[in-house]
């Protein structure tokens, strides 16, 4: 764990408050948050390190940003964040699981990844998201990072065939030029789930693709989870202030 100082946010009239976890039980109550959210609401396959928590190798290495619900002290929102520092110690990052980053290889020094995003079913309003993005921000111009890369994930309950429309609309729009593309290691076959129709972009693709993130190339299927994953790398220097401010001003 990075030693990192605690820096909260909240006004006096918001509902939620964000801050960095500073101990091994805050760490906690984000693995068990995560635990809810993708073992209990979505059926992924983790692995039972200590039951009712979802813990891996990469989460000592990680700052782990929460949003707390104020009236409850409850953790309903939760990012991880690997700096560039410490995937070099832990030997990769997360998504390398997924995705051959060669070609990223110039950017690590200056490049974060973000993982395990999460928000409790009950609070799937706005409000805690946008609280991450902000304590997102403020953590990357505190350190320095200067791009963000991590995954999206899409649910597969319906074949693959959103996963596959919102590659193809991504691909209009928002295709990362060929110097930031990845190869995914297990390839979803888009082609043969791609049925022409417009499926509605996930919140958080939406909002990160506003931001100004790019995708580096084709899905990746995430047998564990059920998940089409699509790599998103989001350059600080290009980050769209107009929408930003929505969030982090």
């Amino acid at each position: 764990m990075l030693d990192v100082r605690t820096h909260a946010q909240s006004s006096p009239t918001s509902r939620y408050h964000i801050s960095l976890a500073v101990d091994d039980s805050e760490i906690r109550e984000a693995q068990r948050l995560r635990y809810k959210v993708f073992a209990e609401e979505m059926g992924a396959r983790l692995p039972s390190v200590l039951p009712g928590h979802d813990i891996d190798q990469y989460d000592p290495y990680c700052d782990h940003l929460l949003v707390r619900e104020l009236s409850e002290g409850e953790v309903v929102g939760t990012y991880r964040i690997l700096p560039p520092d410490a995937a070099k110690r832990v030997g990769s990052y997360y998504s390398e699981q997924e995705f051959d980053l060669t070609r990223l290889n110039f950017l690590r020094p200056r490049m974060a990844e973000l993982g395990r995003s999460c928000v409790h079913p009950a609070h799937r309003s706005g409000g805690v998201i946008a609280r991450l993005w902000m304590g997102l921000a403020d953590y990357m111009m505190r350190y320095g990072h200067e791009y963000i890369v991590g995954c999206a994930s899409i649910g597969m309950a319906d074949g693959g065939h959103i996963a596959a429309s919102v590659y193809r609309q991504l691909t209009e729009r928002h295709l990362a030029p060929i110097e930031w593309r990845a190869t995914p290691r297990y390839r979803l076959p888009v082609e043969s789930l791609d049925d022409g129709r417009i499926a509605a972009l996930p919140p958080l693709v939406k909002g990160y693709t506003r931001l100004g993130a790019m995708m580096c190339g084709e899905p990746a299927w995430d047998p564990d989870f059920n998940t089409a994953d699509l790599l998103l790398l989001l350059p600080m220097a290009q980050l769209n202030r107009s929408y930003a401010r929505r969030f982090i001003s």
